[in-house]
């Protein structure tokens, strides 16, 4: 082993958790009533974590992820559906 320090690329499950957190709150928003897209735009303009349910441990899970990096997911999503990045609308 050398004396150097060595930079590893972080694994992409930043993405896949980003994703599964959003599908579960999308999840518990529906089954308490609210609307989800309301509700996470909400607490994305704010910072709010009221706009976002308790149930299913929601608020919880989303607070775990900067909101800097769930806008940048969304975003980045939307931006690979666009027909000209070879996505569909």
């Amino acid at each position: 082993m050398s004396g150097h320090t060595r930079m590893f690329s972080p694994v992409d499950n930043d993405k896949l958790n980003i994703a599964q957190t959003l599908h579960t709150v999308c999840r518990a928003l529906e089954e308490k009533g609210y609307n989800p897209l309301d509700q996470i735009v909400g607490y994305l303009v704010s910072g709010d974590p009221s706009y976002i349910t308790s149930h299913l441990e929601a608020r919880q899970m989303i607070q775990r992820i900067e909101r800097n990096d769930l806008l940048e997911e969304i975003v980045s999503f939307y931006l690979s559906k666009l027909p000209e990045r070879g996505g569909e609308l």
